[in-house]
């Protein structure tokens, strides 16, 4: 499920849907809206190629695991994580 593969791949820099690389561009609701990134499509896009600092995950994860990730994280900020 998404909560499970955010804890094991994700975490370790967005624990909390924080950023430990760039602090201004969390996964809180407003950084998501602010830079585009406020839906599944986006989300999953970011996580597939990566970006910045950020790797791409799209060789690690499967298609469905980065599905379920994306969903997870907007559910999350949504709720304010």
């Amino acid at each position: 499920d998404g909560a499970s593969i955010f804890s094991a791949n994700c975490a370790s820099c967005h624990m909390g849907g924080k950023n430990v690389v760039n602090a201004a561009k969390t996964l809180k609701k407003e950084d998501l809206v602010k830079y585009g990134k406020d839906s599944v499509e986006a989300i999953v896009t970011q996580v597939t190629k990566g970006m910045g600092a950020m790797p791409a995950f799209g060789g690690r994860l499967s298609a469905e695991d980065i599905e379920a990730v994306a969903n997870y994280v907007l559910a999350q900020a949504e709720k304010g994580w």
